[in-house]
């Protein structure tokens, strides 16, 4: 029953009404929130056709109202519970089979303001706004997952029978070498380098792995190839036998000078001979299944936008030519059943036997350029591929693809191709996961029909790499201006996570290092250029491992799956490649770095806050970088503080949902001596928390809301 004022007739409902819509309140700002979370999204991976139910947080009392809106459309929130100092609206929204976009607009009284992906807003710009793709999902197991790369050749050699000879082949203008003893470093012509890391190596070293918590390995290329590299792929059905098994070993090695691929016969036997062949893909095989029984998936590498020149399709080196079983090559013959493999810019009878017109990925003759457009042949031949190797008795967890966006001569045919693809993989195994190797925008591949996530140069190692290094990732500049730029960090990730939607977020690889680019730890000592004019030696001069352990807990602490480097965790350095390409220092391990790594994979592991949690910006300053994970549940608060002296800071933590008054427990701490895991208790009063860091440092704090 309402009562009514006897002065002005009006319900007390409606005096309320009035009061809110004349008062000025001061609208709580550092209250609102709302991601593209499972706290604030449900279901985050929703079905076309489906409801959705999206909320949003204002501070207790303080919002008059608040809508979702989409296409121009304003939706009413019903406020549905309160919490703390907080109130929580929601609503529900049917989707149809179309990307979905939606921003916020909060009124306190005649206060209004936009929310979106950049936080509390004044005006609405549809690129920043909140997005769903109705249909889109990934595998539950490849979210939030550690991963582990590893390059064959120079991560552990378990079995010297079938390791590169010296003399065996000519490439590139060089006979093959074997390294003369594991520690040797590697050569800046290195393609032909061989210290004979294999797959029984990797077998050997799965409980290391396993010890230190790896849920996934990434695997450089593995198929039959002339370099240790293995990007100019000879043959895609195959593991190449110098890593798998030769079971069949006969013929001759090149004589001094000999140039003439035809004469390595010992070479040509090893990887053309079916019983070497098959025996190296039962190998692999059973590597997968023993990594599956200990938890680990695989995921390998895949090289189709260009193959090698001594592919079985191309043949240019003539190993394949004669041999029983191989049909020619179509640099053999224009007959050659894989012609239109390749683009031949003079198709003159003439210029065969052994054309070489043909067209190179960025002129270079041994990459020849893949010509799908004109081949359905070739299409055909590489989705049957790409399901081959995540089929039985395979099996494997997914595909890297390389300088994916490369692939095919036209934009409109590379979407075409990469839809194919992913249909291919998803049919062979729902469970399958797609990254693809690529720089600059990738939103337009992330669309649910193509490629699940990236390699996350943009929104991860690039702007990690320059707070704090002021390096470029292949530590070819320096600049000061970008050395602990906290405003450039958080802009290049704000603006660089505009490109994905939260389930590829959820898988992107995020890396400090890898195969392409300068260790991380050789970028902490800002000295600029390449191995080939710095000299090897000075990859380890002046190098900070506080700055890398920064980097780390950065890393394992950010949306994403954090992707270690091979010997990134055991302090191996290098400049960009081929010195970022050494090999594991067995027995020589920096044991302080490897423990660090498994104590930050058990962290975040133990707290769901750390691998699915919204993140939340605290405290930025020069070289100070503080942010918070947060669930309704719990809250983990990371400071990394750059700088050369000690600094302390005073936070607010209210709004990360920790109560006004409580105590926060440290989960982990580094500094310039190394780390610790020893617990510690710090007050929160009043809703603010004090941290002092020690000089190139950083912290893990962790609180429970409920």
């Amino acid at each position: 029953m309402q009562t009514y004022d006897w002065v002005s007739g009006l319900s007390e409902t409606e005096m309320k009404r009035i009061y809110m819509l004349t008062m000025r309140p001061t609208m709580h700002t550092r209250a609102l929130f709302s991601d593209v979370t499972e706290d604030y999204v449900s279901p985050l991976e929703p079905e076309p056709y489906s409801i959705v139910r999206i909320k949003f947080r204002t501070g207790r009392n303080n919002a008059t109202h608040v809508f979702l809106c989409i296409d121009g459309e304003k939706h009413l929130m019903d406020k549905i519970k309160s919490v703390g100092v907080f109130d929580f609206y929601e609503t529900e929204i049917e989707l149809d089979n179309t990307p979905v976009r939606w921003h916020f607009q909060i009124e306190s009284g005649r206060q209004m303001v936009f929310y979106d992906r950049r936080g509390v807003v004044r005006d609405e710009q549809k690129h920043y706004e909140f997005r769903l793709i109705p249909g889109f999902k990934e595998p539950e197991w490849a979210k939030n997952c550690v991963m582990y790369q590893i390059y064959v050749d120079r991560f552990k050699n378990g079995d010297l029978s079938n390791d590169v000879l010296d003399h065996e082949y000519n490439y590139i203008s060089h006979h093959s070498q074997k390294a003369k003893s594991w520690d040797e470093l590697p050569y800046n012509m290195d393609v032909g380098h061989f210290y004979g890391g294999d797959l029984a190596g990797v077998m050997e070293k799965l409980p290391y792995l396993k010890s230190l918590g790896i849920d996934c390995i990434y695997f450089n290329p593995l198929f039959v190839s002339p370099s240790n590299h293995r990007y100019d792929i000879q043959d895609y059905d195959y593991i190449d036998p110098h890593i798998g098994k030769i079971v069949s070993d006969y013929g001759m090695l090149l004589p001094e000078g000999e140039q003439d691929n035809k004469k390595a016969t010992r070479y040509i036997n090893r990887v053309t001979n079916r019983a070497n062949l098959e025996a190296s893909n039962q190998l692999f095989a059973e590597l997968v299944a023993k990594c599956h029984a200990m938890g680990i998936r695989v995921i390998i590498d895949g090289v189709f936008n260009h193959c090698g020149s001594f592919n079985k399709w191309l043949d240019r080196e003539r190993i394949y030519e004669g041999q029983e079983g191989y049909e020619a090559g179509a640099y053999v013959s224009k007959d050659s059943p894989y012609h239109t493999f390749f683009r031949f810019h003079n198709n003159s009878e003439m210029e065969w036997p052994y054309n070489h017109t043909y067209d190179g990925w960025w002129g270079h003759d041994t990459l020849p350029k893949l010509n799908y457009e004109n081949s359905q042949r070739l299409q055909e031949y590489v989705l049957r591929i790409a399901a081959k190797w995540v089929s039985p008795p395979y099996n494997c967890d997914g595909w890297r693809l390389d300088v994916a966006a490369d692939l095919g001569h036209s934009e409109d045919f590379n979407h075409e191709f990469w839809r194919k693809f992913r249909k291919a993989v998803k049919q062979a195994n729902p469970d399958a996961i797609i990254l693809a190797e690529h720089y600059g925008e990738p939103a337009a591949w992330l669309q649910g029909n193509e490629w699940d996530s990236v390699m996350n140069y943009d929104a991860f190692m690039e702007p990690v790499t320059w707070f704090l290094t002021g390096e470029e990732k292949h530590s070819d500049d320096f600049r000061p201006n970008m050395l602990g730029n906290t405003d450039a960090f958080w802009a290049a990730m704000t603006h660089s996570y505009m490109n994905f939607t939260e389930p590829s977020i959820s898988v992107a690889m995020n890396e400090l290092s890898n195969h392409d680019h300068s260790r991380f730890l050789t970028r902490t000592n800002h000295m600029v250029g390449r191995a080939s004019d710095l000299g090897t030696e000075a990859a380890a001069l002046n190098v900070d491992k506080s700055v890398f352990r920064e980097a780390v807990l950065l890393q394992f602490t950010w949306p994403g799956n954090p992707t270690i480097y091979y010997g990134d965790e055991a302090g191996v350095v290098g400049f960009t490649d081929p010195d970022n390409r050494r090999t594991f220092p067995w027995g020589e391990e920096d044991t302080e770095l490897i423990d660090f790594h498994r104590a930050l994979i058990r962290i975040r592991k133990e707290h769901k806050e750390l691998r699915t949690g919204s993140v939340m910006k605290l405290v930025s300053d020069y070289a100070y970088l503080s942010y918070a994970r947060i669930t309704l549940s719990a809250v983990s608060i990371i400071a990394i503080n750059n700088n050369d002296k000690t600094v302390e800071k005073a936070m607010s933590v209210w709004k990360t949902g920790l109560p006004r008054t409580c105590w926060v427990k440290r989960l982990i701490q580094t500094d310039r001596m190394g780390h610790t895991t020893e617990p510690m208790e710090i007050d929160v009063v009043a809703g603010r928390l004090h941290i002092e860091l020690p000089p190139h440092s950083a912290i893990v704090l962790h609180g429970d809301i409920t």
